[in-house]
């Protein structure tokens, strides 16, 4: 290339690392990412009527959908996109718990969901709408998805006090010598008391299976389910995970392409139990970064090994379900909990970080914790609405030229 340094044969090779570098990364994140959260996947799902062996098949799916839109669309378009699950959904998912009245009406609601997802995609001016959903809003509604799994360590400590005290203490103590490790450690703990108390005949299943599961449309669960999923799923983890990619330097990211393949992908996890598929926030830093590679023209191999990483887990979803299927639901939160305070804390600052809007973000917050149904409808959604309508009237009376 005229004007670029040279560099003496095989010096850019030593200096990119080959292929080990990328393929690091992308392990890295998915290990992290998935013993990091797919303890909150479990109990979302079965918050929401799946049986063991539907929970294994959703997780399964969403891992098969993760490496299937990683591998496509990070070789077709040269940049590093990495998929994950949406962890506030999974929230969503337990806050949900015991108001879908069949799982087959909560698929329906992931199917929504995608295809929700697919049409933002395709529709350039839903994408913008979306994007304008205000900040203190989607914070404030995040938190109190949240709110209820942040308090289930405390639940598990009067529930079950021995066994809640060793997970909290694991975690914390992991927490400042290997944050990274702290959950997982925590959900080891957790097992521990499980596997003590069961009886030496006991057998897991180690064979992953797909199991097929009929979408049911229940209008009440549709809208609120479907919507919110939706939402927090946009706002939580698609449009940070662009805005993130933006800052690493990828500005010609195919946004719609993103979108509908996520949303294809969702909607394919959703027959077979999975919930909802985006591209990823967090692991993103680590696998469009430096780290992965020196060279931004090969990090795109970082998201295709993160997302073969993610798919290897997956096989292993039938006897983790069935390990944290016989895990005392008490503990189980406990530990989602402890995995999602994070982005809790993440929605309280962004939601109250414009002192004009902080009476806007607590009503939301306040609606979305209260669990209150209203026509059928769930406290997420009209957490949203009342948002919504609360921003766009208090903004008009602090209008310059409003008294």
């Amino acid at each position: 290339m005229p004007g670029a340094p040279r560099v003496p044969p095989g010096a850019q090779h030593r200096r990119d690392g080959g292929l080990v570098q990328p393929v690091s990364a992308g392990a890295v994140a998915a290990v992290t990412g998935f013993a990091s959260s797919f303890v909150l996947v479990l109990a979302g799902l079965t918050a929401v009527g799946a049986t063991p062996a539907q929970a294994a098949s959703g997780l399964f799916a969403l891992c098969l959908a993760q490496f299937a839109l990683a591998a496509l669309l990070s070789w077709r378009t040269g940049t590093p996109l990495s998929f994950v699950w949406s962890t506030p959904g999974a929230a969503l998912l337990v806050a949900a718990q015991g108001r879908t009245g069949s799982f087959g009406a909560a698929v329906g609601a992931f199917a929504l969901c995608a295809l929700l997802v697919v049409v933002t995609g395709a529709w350039p001016a839903l994408a913008r709408l979306v994007r304008r959903v205000p900040t203190p809003v989607a914070g404030a509604l995040l938190a109190g998805v949240l709110l209820p799994l942040c308090l289930a360590p405390v639940t598990a400590v009067r529930a079950q006090p021995a066994a809640g005290v060793v997970v909290l203490l694991v975690w914390l103590a992991l927490r400042r010598l290997r944050p990274v490790l702290a959950v997982p450690a925590a959900m080891v703990a957790a097992l521990g008391f499980t596997v003590a108390g069961l009886p030496g005949s006991t057998s897991l299943d180690w064979v992953p299976r797909l199991v097929p599961v009929l979408p049911e449309l229940d209008p009440y669960v549709l809208v609120s389910l479907g919507v919110p999923l939706y939402v927090v799923t946009m706002a939580g983890q698609n449009i940070p995970g662009f805005t993130i990619l933006h800052a690493l330097g990828y500005r010609d990211v195919p946004t719609g392409r993103v979108l509908v393949g996520a949303g294809v992908g969702s909607g394919a996890a959703a027959l077979f139990g999975g919930h909802a598929v985006n591209l990823s926030a967090l692991a993103a830093g680590i696998i469009a970064g430096p780290d992965a590679s020196p060279d931004p023209r090969r990090r795109w191999v970082a998201a295709v090994a993160g997302g073969a990483g993610y798919l290897v887990l997956g096989l292993l979803a039938a006897p983790i379900a069935g390990l944290v299927g016989t895990t005392d639901p008490v503990l189980v939160e406990a530990v989602a909990g402890l995995a999602l305070l994070d982005s809790f804390v993440g929605g309280l600052v962004s939601a109250l970080a414009d002192p004009a809007h902080r009476p806007t973000a607590g009503l939301t917050f306040a609606v979305v914790a209260s669990g209150v149904t209203f026509a059928g409808i769930g406290s997420a959604f009209w957490g949203l609405v009342a948002g919504l309508v609360a921003f766009a009237w208090l903004r008009a009376r602090t209008a310059p030229g409003r008294s």
